[in-house]
């Protein structure tokens, strides 16, 4: 839901080709969103659940698992982008991101390469490539960046993985002397769950350090004026009913901002129509938050440091199951 006054948009977090005919299409009509996210994870529980990609399968046959993935999931990419051109063109958003293969998270020139092959092949000026935020994953933005390639940034869970991105993609824009859209994407909701239980424990209000989180790394972003670089909320689905469903889109409303969330998520907000914008949060009132988690015991480097690992390990093993179940 592209809010003008705010320049806050809604993407949707789910890529399936049945639901591009449908659904997808009448969240676009009725403004609801106006961009669309995929990650590995989303593209095997459609491949390997949804009956609408058994007739291109029939036709790929002769070929090997990852050109069998990549052939139906450019497909689905190329249908999305085909929707949102008209936003695109519009000037309202209109992307659609695809990830390059994550076991190449410590190959930079492996990434780029794999970057300009998908962006080209796919050939459409509204898609988006996503690149780990890992230290070969910055110096590959960068480039893919100055190539004039729109790059999704994602996996940030921490201020220093944002930072690195941005200055990548100001880096880019200096070196190829125009500006390409580009996107940090934040994970959100992966936080709260690693540490809510023991926040509880010692009386603190859970489900709000994820929140915490980003808004402190939407405000060192926002303070950069990254030229065409927004922050994207990801990871904003909740589990359970501790939460209210459309928490972390209502808790992260931020002008200059994108939230990507699953259909259910999205419908939930729609319910509600919450459009109060809530961010920026003082700083002072992010580092007392802070302080309350790090006084319960909880080491929030740790904690970071193992969702980069198990996002990653997540990614790889269902890469690594789409492309099994396609042999």
């Amino acid at each position: 839901m592209y809010i003008p006054t705010s320049h806050f948009s809604l993407w949707a977090d789910f890529i399936e080709r049945t639901f591009l005919d449908e659904g997808f299409r009448e969240l676009i009509s009725q403004g609801i969103i106006n961009g669309a996210t995929s990650n590995p994870a989303i593209f095997k529980n459609a491949i390997l659940t949804s009956d609408a990609y058994k007739e291109q399968l029939a036709t790929l046959s002769s070929l090997a698992p990852k050109e069998k993935y990549e052939s139906l999931a450019i497909f689905d990419i190329q249908k999305a982008a085909d929707i949102l051109r008209p936003l695109y063109d519009a000037g309202d958003d209109g992307y659609v991101s695809i990830e390059v293969d994550p076991f190449l998270c410590d190959d930079t020139q492996g990434t780029i390469a794999e970057g300009v092959r998908l962006y080209e092949r796919i050939g459409r000026p509204n898609v988006m490539i996503k690149v780990p935020a890992t230290d070969a994953g910055y110096g590959a933005m960068r480039v893919l960046a100055s190539r004039n390639i729109p790059v999704n940034a994602t996996l940030i869970f921490s201020e220093n993985q944002a930072l690195h991105c941005a200055d990548a993609f100001a880096s880019a824009a200096q070196e190829a002397g125009s500006v390409v859209d580009t996107v940090i994407s934040v994970f959100v909701s992966r936080i709260d769950r690693a540490i809510d239980e023991k926040l509880v424990v010692s009386g603190i209000e859970p489900g709000l350090m994820g929140i915490m989180n980003a808004a402190e790394i939407y405000n060192k972003v926002e303070a950069l004026k990254v030229p065409k670089c927004r922050v994207l909320f990801a990871s904003t689905g909740v589990k359970g009913d501790d939460l209210r469903a459309s928490y972390y889109i209502d808790e992260l409303l931020a002008c200059n901002s994108i939230n990507t969330a699953p259909i259910a998520t999205i419908e939930a907000y729609v319910a509600r129509g919450d459009k109060i914008i809530k961010l920026p949060i003082a700083n002072e009132k992010i580092e007392a938050h802070k302080q309350k988690v790090r006084d319960a015991g909880v080491d929030m480097d740790g904690v970071i440091e193992a969702q980069i690992r198990e996002g990653l390990d997540a990614f790889k093993t269902a890469f690594s199951e789409i492309l099994s179940a396609l042999e």
